[in-house]
């Protein structure tokens, strides 16, 4: 099969042949259709995260279509549609995934990381870690929300009854997260880095109430914000813009250091948490949820070979909305 493999963090990417992969027990083969780029797979390619398989096959957005199944797999048939995001196992015995936090477990494994991911023709996944793709939606469409959608949707979950919420990063979780949260009727207060014109333009259009520069204060006190961009200088900022017992949720795998804020900004009983990974609850209640609002994506293909190309004009900030690899020329955005 055609793979990209990252061989060393913090080079490119390269186009190898790589022998097919088979499913072991309670696996299941995909044929890759297409796999969504996020800024997680960045901070793999980076070395931000240190600890990857190398080499590796990144992606954790997989789309794709199963073609056979290993022994015990119960949950999956050959032919069955699937998507397969970022967590890719748990210990299953442990108190955190006995008590549904399978996300903390401390023997988890991470598709894209640990894991080969979906930058290839072919995958194999645990049949605990894949979900039945909603109807509807098209290959290329499907891809980001199994990552920058569940996410946001873990990240807002995380948020309690907020009404207004501020986004603080407008990138392809944010754009996803924005319809979630207007059809649940809250109010949207988008920030982007300063002087980004086309991103505010794209929130509002996507139905954000208020959009502006971080480094601005939003026009009525927010009830809660999600940091989606890996900045730190953006946990003092969002704290400043939440009211008195206002929630901040940093939503990234990784961040840049956070400086040192006056404890002003926290008191009153305000309160920073962090999101970790997804919950197989996350993917089921948001792959339901999604096509009742119905949430649409805005992608931008690229074939697997420009998969450089996708990472580097995700990290310049080039598109709005999000970068998906086309590894199947039949999967559609139709």
């Amino acid at each position: 099969m055609r793979a990209m493999i990252l061989e060393r963090q913090g080079e490119p990417l390269h186009l190898v042949d790589l022998p097919d992969p088979y499913p072991g027990a309670g696996q299941v083969l995909v044929r890759v259709a297409a796999c969504g780029l996020c800024r997680t797979d960045l901070h793999v390619v980076d070395g931000d995260l240190t600890e990857p398989k190398l080499p590796l096959v990144p992606g954790h957005q997989i789309v794709g279509w199963i073609e056979q199944v290993g022994s015990g797999v119960v949950t999956f048939s050959p032919g069955d549609r699937v998507g397969i995001p970022w967590l890719g196992g748990s210990c299953h015995r442990c108190h955190y995934c006995l008590s549904g936090q399978e996300n903390l477990c401390d023997e988890s494994r991470y598709t894209g990381y640990q894991i080969d991911g979906g930058f290839a023709e072919y995958c194999v996944a645990s049949e605990r870690f894949c979900f039945p793709i909603p109807q509807g939606y098209p290959d290329l469409q499907a891809a980001p929300l199994l990552c920058a959608g569940l996410i946001g949707y873990r990240s807002l979950r995380m948020t309690g009854d907020a009404k207004r919420l501020g986004f603080y990063g407008f990138g392809a979780a944010a754009h996803i997260l924005v319809q979630v949260a207007k059809y649940q009727e809250r109010e949207v207060y988008a920030f982007t880095r300063e002087g980004d014109d086309e991103s505010q333009q794209f929130a509002r259009q996507l139905g954000a109430d208020w959009a502006g520069s971080s480094n601005q204060d939003p026009p009525k006190s927010l009830d809660a914000a999600i940091i989606f961009a890996p900045v730190g200088s953006l946990v003092p900022a969002a704290l400043k813009a939440v009211r008195k017992g206002g929630i901040v949720v940093c939503a990234g795998i990784h961040m840049s250091d956070i400086p040192s804020f006056p404890y002003s900004i926290l008191w009153g009983e305000r309160v920073l948490r962090s999101v970790a990974n997804l919950t197989r609850r996350d993917g089921e209640e948001f792959l339901s949820l999604a096509p009742e609002i119905p949430v649409r994506t805005e992608v931008h293909p690229y074939p697997l070979e420009k998969a450089n190309e996708a990472l580097n004009d995700l990290r310049e900030g080039r598109f709005n909305g999000a970068a998906v690899l086309v590894v199947d020329e039949a999967a559609s955005s139709e």
